[in-house]
């Protein structure tokens, strides 16, 4: 198939392993999120794709070809670092215009793809601006323009709007989403921020000391985990976990459970928080802490009952953390 294929890719360094036998294909147009905690493999992952480092097994074809063993320069794989990597001498132009220049480009080519491509990410403006002179927005615009202009096979993004305000990445997100999917190339985007893989990817790749834990798209993570590391990684607030008989453990959303006045399991209020539209109550029960989310508008009794319906239930094997049911 074209599209990216990893077959069993992993990669040791000394007795550690980074990452172990990871296999999933990205179509083209697909943009896949790989999710999870520092150390989970992720950037790890995006290396072995641009080259920077060795694969110790396994293999990556790309549309076809077996990239594995070949140079950085020879992929046809673009990258977008967390630390934008703009040359700060440079302008904006010059920063777009140079790695086309040393490609052999001639000069006319260069001016009307990089005017192109500076309408298309609202850069208009800020051609002879300076890094140093640029907002956090539009230094990420510029390296994401860079990259394209390379007009990559595989576009590589290494959490590029970790330095950016909370504000700034959401109003980025839809923009940097509808960029990506319109290239008709797959795309790998790192992230350890839940929000920004469920927003942004067509799939995500749940990732947790170097193996994949679970692919799938972001409702089918959300709703129908593999397992308790899937489950409790995804959600905001966590997922509530309580012990159960015969080595099991019960996981509960705080969006599922319900404030009854008789029924339910007697809990003690020991404090809330305020989300705009909702509240977070946090909980005292005799089967552990609870964190129940509802309206900002919903009565508190006196006396608090909690209840859920089985269809929210989500049951794990206590021992190894793998979903049964």
């Amino acid at each position: 198939m074209t599209g990216l294929v990893l077959q069993q890719l992993t990669r040791r360094l000394g007795d550690r392993v980074l990452l172990e036998g990871l296999s999933l294909q990205v179509p083209p147009g697909e943009l896949l999120a790989l999710l999870g905690p520092s150390g989970c493999g992720k950037t790890t992952t995006l290396r072995l794709l641009a080259g920077l480092d060795p694969v110790s097994s396994g293999q990556i074809l790309l549309n076809g070809m077996d990239i594995t063993a070949r140079p950085p320069g020879a992929r046809q794989v673009a990258m977008v670092f967390q630390s934008y990597a703009l040359y700060p001498h440079l302008t904006v132009v010059g920063n777009l215009e140079l790695g086309l220049e040393v490609r052999g480009m001639p000069a006319a080519e260069r001016r009307l793809r990089i005017t192109a491509m500076m309408a298309l990410l609202r850069l208009q403006g800020l051609e002879l601006r300076r890094p140093a002179q640029l907002s956090g927005g539009q230094r990420q615009r510029v390296a994401l323009a860079r990259a394209l202009l390379r007009q990559p096979q595989l576009m590589l993004l290494d959490e590029p709007m970790s330095n950016l305000d909370a504000q700034l990445r959401d109003a980025l997100r839809p923009e940097l989403r509808q960029l990506l999917s319109g290239g008709g190339h797959p795309a790998i985007y790192v992230t350890h921020d839940q929000q920004e893989a469920l927003g942004l990817a067509d799939r995500v790749a749940v990732l947790h000391q170097g193996r994949l834990q679970q692919l799938g798209t972001p409702h089918a993570l959300y709703h129908d985990p593999a397992n308790r590391f899937v489950a409790s990684f995804l959600g905001r607030p966590a997922l509530n976990l309580f012990a159960a008989d015969a080595g099991l453990q019960l996981g509960l959303r705080p969006e599922h459970l319900q404030l009854v006045a008789s029924g339910g399991l007697p809990a003690q209020l020991l404090g809330r928080e305020w989300l705009g539209a909702q509240q977070l109550l946090r909980l005292e029960t005799a089967r552990g802490p609870l964190t129940l989310l509802c309206g900002v508008d919903q009565p508190i009794p006196e006396r608090l009952q909690v209840q859920w319906r089985s269809e929210h239930e989500l049951w794990f094997h206590a021992s190894s953390g793998e979903r049964c049911r």
